[in-house]
């Protein structure tokens, strides 16, 4: 028998991979959105269909913690019935803090159930960061039958209507999207790059190129391509993965690496950090980006980007390689910042064959993150440091910056 639509009176212990709190009912695991751990809520269940598990979302708070705050986006909270909620801040009833709390607790979760490691790692804020909202420089709206842009309702693919967007950049919130109609496409775009006036994208129309600034430096790239959201998240990363790279592993000289490249953006860091001699190849699924890695990396003449999936593109650089090659493969510093489902074992074991003297892993899902560093020391190498930075506030994701090395001298 179903029990959809049944509310639940539950007791919420811990917070589960993507924002949801963890419950027990009659012997099953209940996964409750909206809930806080400690709290004990009433919730209505939402998805039956698995026997390991149900789905519920809370209804009403019986026993708040203390770390409970009105939701940033109103359309995301409490006073929404739970199928009319706007989904994308998960955790924005969470006070700012406790976010960072809870999200290291999943992170080292996954690295002792996944991997066997126990880790003291802390979330950290971004620079300027006051109450978590407007920070996204780019925002997609799906669009409804009668025009109408609007985010997803959670765990859903149905546009619900929301006023505002505050977890958007204010330029994008200037705007004024959600009062326009845009009759005849599924989705919209706005999009604001850091040099030069916000824009929209409407449906799939032809990418255009923007310029994007970290540091000193311009990066060109597709208005639609991957770039980091939070506006302060690209030049975080940066400092992040250079000060991961160990100086004294560090071969200019090798063949170093920067797999899952994109636009260029750590291949252009190793290079200005370690001098205008350093040899890196930066590997890029995505054609159009590759073009933009190119020239954003011209000035660098050991510097070069190839379009290829990253792990044919390894497996073929492993049988081609001389004996001289191999040994500045072994000398290499590897940079990789794979999607959200992470590298994978095919990957990593592909990565281990070349042996490089040190890797630095740019991770936006702890749960593949973890599962990596098991696949990692695995294959030889062990993780001597991980950073967790917060690039989305107000949401369960949380990005992971480790620098893994050999666990043993190469023989």
């Amino acid at each position: 028998m179903g029990v959809a639509g049944l509310e639940l009176d539950l007791t919420v212990t811990t917070l589960a991979h993507g924002g949801a709190g963890i419950a027990r009912a009659d012997g099953r695991v209940v996964f409750v959105s909206d809930a806080i751990p400690g709290e004990r809520v009433i919730a209505r269940v939402t998805d039956d269909s698995r026997r390991s598990f149900l789905r519920a979302a809370t209804v009403r708070v019986l026993e708040p913690s203390e770390h409970r705050r009105p939701h940033v986006w109103p359309e995301a909270g409490l006073e929404r019935d739970p199928a009319e909620r706007a989904g994308g801040a998960e955790l924005g009833h969470v006070e700012l803090g406790h976010q960072r709390v809870l999200k290291a607790c999943v992170l080292r979760e996954s690295l002792a159930r996944m991997a066997g490691l126990a880790s003291d790692v802390e979330v950290e804020a971004l620079p300027g960061e006051a109450d978590g909202t407007g920070w996204r420089t780019r925002v997609t709206l799906h669009v409804d039958a009668s025009g109408r842009p609007g985010p997803y309702a959670a765990r859903s693919h149905r546009v619900v209507a929301v006023r505002d967007l505050p977890l958007a950049v204010p330029e994008l919130r200037a705007l004024g999207l959600l009062e326009e109609r845009f009759p005849g496409v599924d989705r919209v775009e706005a999009i604001a790059p850091s040099v030069g006036a916000p824009r929209i994208v409407v449906g799939r129309q032809e990418p255009t190129v923007v310029a994007e600034v970290v540091g000193a430096r311009r990066f060109l790239l597709d208005d639609t391509g991957f770039w980091q959201v939070h506006r302060h998240a690209a030049a975080t990363l940066t400092d992040a993965v250079v000060a991961a790279v160990d100086p004294e592993r560090f071969d200019a000289r090798a063949d170093n690496l920067d797999l899952y490249g994109g636009v260029g953006l750590f291949a252009a860091a190793l290079a200005e950090r370690f001098g205008p001699d350093v040899h890196v190849t930066s590997v890029e699924g995505d054609a159009r980006a590759t073009a933009h890695a190119r020239e954003n990396l011209a000035e660098w003449p050991g510097a070069r980007a190839v379009s290829g999936r990253v792990e044919r593109w390894l497996a073929a650089r492993a049988r081609e390689l001389s004996e001289r090659d191999r040994e500045r493969a072994r000398r290499a510093t590897v940079v990789l910042d794979p999607p959200r489902s992470g590298a994978g074992r095919v990957v990593v074991e592909a990565l281990a064959a070349l042996a490089p003297a040190s890797i630095v892993y740019v991770a936006c899902d702890p749960v593949a993150f973890a599962r990596d560093v098991a696949f990692l020391r695995a294959a030889g190498y062990g993780l001597a440091r991980v950073r967790a930075f917060d690039l989305f506030p107000h949401t369960s994701h949380v990005e992971a910056v480790g620098a893994f090395v050999p666990l043993a001298a190469p023989h």
